[in-house]
């Protein structure tokens, strides 16, 4: 206990500073959460989901995981998924992967690296379907732009989830977005490749 006193007095400063702001905010946010968006993003510590959009808490729902992986085994991510859609009623899911992705790098390689390796199965399946349309660009570049191909291809599983089909069926306004977050300077860019209800089948596939 003794260790982490410093993160103890950093939360008492952080919760006195929002409420000489504020001083209704905790009673507020006590009472119900509202939030418009799910983010999906990764587990890296450099990329704090409410700080990248500068939101306070209540505004996001949260789910993080190691590359930002969408996987229809994945009970945790999927029970995040339905109760963001069917409960809170979010408006927009973002997929946000970032450039520098550890997980992603790790599954550009061949090294055997233990229980990881059965998690990032997928993105080594998609570097090596994708390996022929990356070899035209460097190292760095086929990284960079595998970390984009990930966060595309976590869209899609989204997207093709019963949870979000069977909203878009309600005619509830949902849309699935895929931003990717730069490390180096801090700003988010939209890979575009929103899908809403209006231009995706809800018939089941």
């Amino acid at each position: 206990m003794k260790l982490l006193k410093p993160l103890f007095d950093n939360n008492r400063r952080w919760a006195d500073r929002i409420v000489k702001e504020d001083p209704q905010f905790f009673e507020q946010l006590a009472i119900q959460q509202h939030p418009e968006y799910l983010w999906i993003g990764c587990s890296d510590s450099r990329v704090p989901s409410n700080q990248i959009i500068d939101l306070m808490p209540g505004e996001v729902f949260v789910h993080r995981n190691i590359a930002n992986m969408v996987m229809h085994s994945d009970i945790n991510c999927l029970s995040v998924l339905q109760y963001a859609v069917e409960v809170l009623k979010v408006k927009h899911i973002m997929v946000v992967g970032h450039y520098g992705c550890g997980g992603v790098k790790a599954a550009m390689g061949s090294d055997r690296l233990g229980l990881i390796d059965n998690w990032l199965h997928p993105i080594r399946s998609l570097y090596k379907a994708q390996k022929s349309a990356l070899s035209s660009l460097d190292e760095s570049a086929q990284f960079d732009r595998l970390c984009e191909l990930n966060v595309i291809e976590q869209v899609g599983n989204v997207t093709a989830t019963t949870i979000v089909q069977d909203a878009w069926h309600r005619g509830q306004e949902l849309a699935i977005h895929g931003w990717i977050y730069s490390i180096e300077n801090g700003l988010l860019s939209d890979l575009d490749v929103t899908v809403n209800k209006d231009d995706h089948s809800t018939e089941d596939e």
